[in-house]
């Protein structure tokens, strides 16, 4: 099993709490633990971001030239970006934005939450996009956003993982299998299951990642 050390986090000690990724350890570190990758978190849209960007941007140059894998997760977080109507957290153009920003980064691997709608920059009135991406190069179906995120990550050179999001009970397997499914025929390269999988009993959290191993050795399953 390949082993992986995250170089920054968030921390819930501070008071009052903030969301902020902070450097906790070093890329040096890393490969001297005999790591093959590093993995870090920026909040895009944050206050801090570019902050951050800068810190992982860094980081991930210095990890290139070790020899080591890099990993962003690439995650959106302000306020702004949840309105009354929907979470443009989870759309599709903005994900995308950061998927690219992440890639531009050196990011080799991209995480990032599967999207749940679109016109995210349009909704919010900010930020540079065009009619087309709306109307010729996305639909509303889940494949075809996620597909989206995939364009976004150096057509797909930096490879797309999308998160499985919190445990919510008895749908986890069919949740995952799905998530599993759409990454897959977007174009995606894999599903990280972390809560679903790993607050549950051993055997339910062994099945469930044998299921989505499953989806992605299936030759059934294709890219749409």
């Amino acid at each position: 099993i390949p082993f992986i050390l995250k170089i920054n986090h968030n921390e819930f000690l501070s008071y009052p709490n903030t969301y902020d990724q902070t450097l906790f350890a070093q890329v040096e570190q890393a490969f001297d633990m005999g790591a093959v990758a590093v993995g870090a978190t920026v909040y895009y849209g944050s206050p801090e971001s570019r902050r951050q960007i800068w810190e992982i941007s860094q980081a991930f140059k210095k990890a290139h030239d070790l020899g080591l894998v890099t990993i962003l997760w690439a995650y959106l977080r302000s306020s702004a970006f949840k309105t009354k109507e929907k979470d443009y957290h989870l759309a599709a153009d903005l994900t995308g934005q950061a998927n690219h920003l992440a890639a531009t980064i050196e990011a080799d691997i991209v995480k990032q939450k599967l999207p749940e709608n679109n016109g995210g920059f349009e909704a919010l009135n900010f930020g540079k996009t065009h009619k087309k991406v709306y109307s010729e190069l996305t639909t509303e179906h889940p494949i075809d956003l996620t597909r989206y995120q995939v364009v976004n990550c150096f057509m797909g050179r930096a490879g797309l993982i999308n998160s499985g999001g919190a445990s919510v009970g008895k749908d986890d397997l069919a949740q995952a299998v799905r998530t599993a499914v759409i990454n897959k025929r977007a174009g995606g390269m894999g599903l990280i299951s972390g809560r679903k999988a790993f607050q549950k009993p051993m055997k339910e959290g062994v099945e469930l990642l044998n299921a989505i191993q499953d989806v992605y050795l299936a030759k059934t399953v294709t890219v749409a």
